[in-house]
């Protein structure tokens, strides 16, 4: 053999990677704001940390989109997951009662192709704005032989800020304290596991199919960004104490619910509060899944809550709905160690 061997012979393509930077870079500086310092390119990012703090604390979250991932694949779209990304770490953050600071992203796939990568920071940036965060910085690796032909998959990270005294924890919740649900886009970015298995091994359905329940074609309603509450949280975080918030995400309302409540306390949830959307009501008729399992994985059309005195109740609403959420007293906290009570009143 008298091939000479190459960085490019062994799959990886750097003038590729070269032109995904510049792709992406117009949609990177659009999230920049004063704080950031320098430009793309150097080592690391740099960020001032600028606002008064007597005793700052950072808070961190990091995720990615799990197997949603693969309904992109399918439908052949890559602008919308990116904002699935930013979301599932910025949401956790906002948990603590967290201001978002900056955004970090890793991609990394088998043959990178520029306008792909491009697509896909896009929609992090968007996910970004919507945060009001930059997006600091990122890393895009090209791994021939360790991904399948136009495959990829992507992590994140969230670093917020809160002082120290306005740490959300729940351990002011007490019996008798409100439970109000944050409506949800739509599935997020959770339990796609087990939506992959029912849509297209169970029923055979493809992403293109138009489902008359859904008012849209399948691939459409399950792509559909994950909601990102920073704003209506922060601006709710100066008008009422929040005892408790909850981020909706794996393990639906078993798990996500227990994380804030003190040991002899738990949420009762009444299932008349509110409507699941369309989406989780079909998934239960046509996989025949219990009411534990969907309440078990599913954010059921409820993506953040928060815990409240009753006093507080109305003007969380308010400063809620005045955001454009749908907003649903869904439950109170009541003595026991159930973790969570689902009950009909």
């Amino acid at each position: 053999m008298n091939d000479k061997l190459t960085y490019a012979s062994a799959g990886v393509d750097v003038k590729e990677g070269a032109k995904a930077v510049e792709l992406m870079k117009k949609h990177v500086k659009e999230t920049f704001n004063d704080d950031v310092i320098g430009d793309l390119g150097s080592f690391g990012g740099l960020l001032r940390l600028s606002g008064k703090f007597d005793n700052p604390v950072l808070v961190a979250g990091t995720d990615g989109v799990g197997t949603k991932l693969k309904i992109a694949f399918m439908m052949d779209r890559h602008d919308t997951v990116g904002q699935d990304l930013v979301a599932m770490c910025v949401n956790d953050i906002l948990c603590q009662g967290a201001t978002p600071l900056f955004f970090l992203d890793y991609l990394a796939t088998g043959k990178l192709k520029a306008e792909k990568a491009a697509e896909l920071v896009k929609g992090i940036t968007d996910g970004c704005k919507l945060s009001k965060m930059p997006l600091l910085g990122g890393e895009t690796a090209e791994m021939p032989g360790f991904y399948s032909d136009g495959e990829y998959d992507m992590a994140g990270f969230a670093v917020g800020v809160v002082e120290e005294s306005e740490i959300i924890s729940g351990k002011d919740i007490e019996p008798g304290d409100v439970v109000i649900g944050i409506g949800s886009s739509g599935v997020h970015s959770n339990g796609f596991s087990l939506v992959r298995k029912l849509f297209f091994e169970r029923m055979g359905l493809g992403v293109n199919d138009y489902i008359d329940e859904l008012g849209e074609t399948l691939g459409k309603s399950l792509l559909t960004p994950t909601r990102i509450y920073v704003k209506s949280m922060l601006e709710l975080f100066g008008k009422v104490k929040v005892k408790g918030a909850v981020h909706m995400t794996g393990g639906g309302f078993y798990e996500n619910i227990p994380r804030i409540l003190q040991k002899g306390l738990s949420a009762e949830i009444d299932l008349n509060a509110w409507t699941p959307l369309p989406i989780f009501n079909y998934m239960k008729e046509k996989g025949d899944i219990s009411v534990e399992d969907m309440f078990g994985t599913f954010n059921m059309g409820i993506g953040f809550i928060v815990v409240v005195s009753p006093e507080d109740q109305e003007a969380t609403i308010r400063s809620l709905e005045s955001n454009g959420e749908s907003c649903f007293v869904i439950g109170s906290i009541v003595k026991g160690d159930e973790g969570v009570v689902l009950c009909q009143k």
